[in-house]
């Protein structure tokens, strides 16, 4: 347990630490922290703050650092997050997919770190659909969600429409099934396919196939933005293998998506600290995440990746406001 000493030298230190990114010595802590304390006890304090694994010394210093440890016990224990640090960002209401777009550049360009969102996942519902005839046996299918998601896909069938049985094929599936789940539409189809004309009853299989198709490839799209930025970040920049490594994660999205996984179940913005447990392993990175909402349903995550040196009060703001604008921009456009 620390004492209220030790507590106030780890803070200054991880501050000095963050805005310079440069190993403190004692002096330099003595000034950041306002105490009248003899460099020999602040000396002695840094020493014990080692002994419990908080702070680190670099072997090209004599100055510390803070560890993975000291950053959680800072940001659980001694972060003050002053509101009012950034301005007012807006996200303009659009269809869902540009919403997640333009807030993975938000994140991005507020942090200069990286913006990442997970996009909702497609819903199964339609509120319209459309054939268009393109060639012999040779389909467009337009599906369009309810929140307004097109999306198209091309088929192939076994015989060759004319435009007008397209017409009358998707008439009939809008007057009669849109507003319901795939899965309800394809339990239906099994008990009304006999009393249907051969050719909607084959189309409408091959709506439900495609829009099946559709959401699986859709599931938790990872939207990427600014992974540039990390170029001018001298934490990386300075070690080559430690950038390697972040691009690495952002290729592998499937890693990306597990870390969001587990804040988008969490209330409010979650921090993730490089190094301190196998969820981020990566010693160099950190991740400040926060669910969105759909009308109050949770439906996504969003966050910054950037450095463990980063001013974490900062991002707190940025991800939150972030995560408030996402979900106004999608309640109000559904």
């Amino acid at each position: 347990m620390l004492d209220d000493r030790a507590k106030l030298l780890l803070k200054a230190l991880v501050e000095r630490y963050i805005a310079d990114g440069q190993p403190v010595g004692s002096r330099t802590l003595s000034r950041a922290s306002g105490l009248d304390l003899s460099p020999a006890t602040i000396r002695n304090v840094m020493s014990d703050l080692e002994e419990l694994g908080l702070i680190a010394s670099p072997h090209t210093s004599a100055g510390r650092i803070p560890t993975a440890r000291g950053y959680r016990l800072f940001v659980d224990t001694m972060l003050t997050v002053q509101r009012g640090q950034i301005g007012t960002p807006s996200l303009a209401h659009d269809q869902p997919q540009k919403v997640i777009s333009n807030a993975a550049n938000l994140l991005s360009s507020l942090s200069q770190f990286v913006g990442v969102v997970i996009a909702p996942k497609r819903t199964s519902v339609f509120r319209h659909i459309e054939f268009l005839r393109l060639s012999e046996r040779r389909l467009l299918v337009i599906i369009v969600s309810p929140e307004g998601d097109v999306q198209n896909r091309v088929i192939f069938t076994e015989v060759d429409y004319t435009q007008s049985q397209l017409v009358e094929a998707a008439n009939y599936l809008n007057s009669n099934y849109v507003g319901l789940a795939i899965e309800q539409v394809r339990e239906r189809l099994k008990n009304e396919v006999d009393s249907l004309r051969s050719e909607i009853a084959s189309l409408m299989n091959a709506a439900v196939a495609a829009n099946t198709e559709a959401m699986t490839e859709g599931q938790d799209e990872v939207i990427i933005s600014g992974e540039r930025n990390l170029l001018s970040v001298s934490d990386f920049s300075n070690d080559m293998s430690h950038l390697r490594r972040a691009f690495d994660l952002f290729e592998q999205k499937a890693q990306l998506m597990r870390l969001l996984d587990v804040a988008g179940r969490a209330e409010g913005v979650r921090i993730f600290i490089g190094g301190e447990s196998q969820v981020v392993p990566f010693e160099d990175l950190s991740i400040v995440s926060a669910p969105y909402e759909v009308d109050g349903q949770v439906v996504g995550t969003l966050g910054v990746v950037g450095p463990t040196r980063m001013a974490y009060d900062r991002m707190i703001q940025i991800v939150d406001i972030t995560s408030k604008l996402v979900s106004n921009a999608l309640s109000h456009h559904k």
